[in-house]
């Protein structure tokens, strides 16, 4: 059998039909750049925008901001936002480092004070004792992930803002992990900032990504530099996006994002499909012996678990160099719930799937793990 790839959750592969055409005709253009040459040129990266707008049921189109990925988002949203001296930012245990890592920065230059809550075996967050955080320390802001790119366990985002607004939060969604595959509505929800990244279950080029954010929200530039318009200005310029579009950007990914999102459209996920392969995956691990990570409840596509007596990162060179499979094996850049899942000494394998993953693939892949078991 061919490579079988089920490490999704890092990078969807393969990508939407289509995307490769539109990079490189866009490549192979002329490159003008919208609303910089005085007459009507191609705009890559405002129908990109638009298309993202749509997608996250928003009015305003201007307030997506695109950016290189969910990190660079991240990094806007958080570098940018108006820290009170002595302020909280409340978290979950199941965040990503490139939430963690920019808090932790803000932590040491800016006095920021971090609160993470506690996350249950499934990597949600327990809701009692976000309440209990929220109101103890009445946060400037909270962060959180919809979905553990460990477990896959998606969050309640909707109550989680709603708490949050009672006691005067700002909200930021991490939605890397699941823009695509579910669901993401900030104005329903409640939510403030929302970051993502294109190359997930998006199935856009790497290097794409954006960041919402609402008209409650008013953020610093973190880069500054040239816009093609308002030159004459010595600060950047207030509305958006152009306050956060500086120098060149990536039009190609972002006309291979657009047709992604096109194609999305036209052909939605097979989701029964995709969660009965899942499930069968959990089952026949755990009769193999396997520890599975239960995510009973709203999940993405995700499966992580370990072997007794095996070393993780040993199951996925096998698996790798002896049958071809490719996963991924650690903490998953998501160091603080392996406390909470009883992982943390090496992590776990973390098997993720597509909506183009075959029940041959998994068959195989399930042969294979009975070869290394048995």
């Amino acid at each position: 059998m061919a490579a079988v790839y089920i490490n999704n959750a890092a990078t969807a592969w393969p990508k939407a039909p289509g995307i490769e055409k539109a990079v490189a005709d866009t490549i192979a253009e002329i490159p003008f750049h919208p609303g910089r040459t005085g007459f009507e040129v191609a705009d890559p990266e405002g129908d990109c925008r638009k298309r993202l707008a749509d997608l996250l049921q928003i009015d305003d189109s201007s307030r997506v901001i695109l950016t290189a990925n969910a990190t660079h988002a991240l990094n806007i949203a958080l570098h940018g936002f108006p820290w009170r001296e002595g302020a909280v930012a409340v978290v979950t245990g199941a965040e990503h480092n490139a939430v963690l890592r920019p808090l932790y920065f803000l932590r040491k230059h800016r006095n920021l004070r971090i609160e993470p809550v506690e996350v249950d075996c499934a990597g949600r967050v327990n809701m009692e004792k976000w309440e209990a955080a929220l109101k103890k320390y009445h946060p400037q802001l909270v962060a959180f992930t919809h979905a553990s790119n460990v477990t896959g366990g998606i969050n309640p985002v909707a109550d989680m803002c709603k708490l949050a607004k009672e006691v005067g939060a700002a909200t930021l969604l991490d939605a890397s992990q699941t823009m695509g595959f579910t669901e993401v509505l900030p104005q329903k929800w409640l939510v403030d900032m929302v970051a993502f990244t294109g190359h997930k279950y998006l199935l856009g080029p790497p290097g794409t990504g954006g960041l919402y954010i609402s008209p409650l929200i008013d953020l610093e530039p973190v880069w500054v530099g040239g816009t093609g318009i308002l030159s004459e200005l010595e600060e950047m310029p207030s509305d958006l996006p152009v306050r956060f579009d500086v120098g060149t950007s990536n039009s190609p990914a972002f006309a291979g994002l657009e047709q992604a999102l096109i194609w999305q459209r036209e052909n939605p996920a097979p989701t029964d499909e995709i969660e009965a392969r899942l499930r069968q995956l959990a089952a026949s691990l755990t009769e193999l012996g396997a520890r599975v990570i239960d995510w009973q409840g709203p999940h993405t596509p995700v499966l992580s678990f370990t072997l007794p007596g095996w070393d993780v990162e040993d199951v996925g060179e096998i698996l790798f160099k002896s049958f071809d499979i490719v996963c991924r094996t650690g903490l998953h850049c998501a160091p603080l719930v392996h406390g909470y899942l009883g992982t943390s000494q090496q992590g776990t394998i973390r098997f993720s799937l597509s909506r183009f993953t075959t029940d041959e693939e998994v068959e195989y892949v399930l042969s294979a793990m009975r070869g290394i078991i048995e």
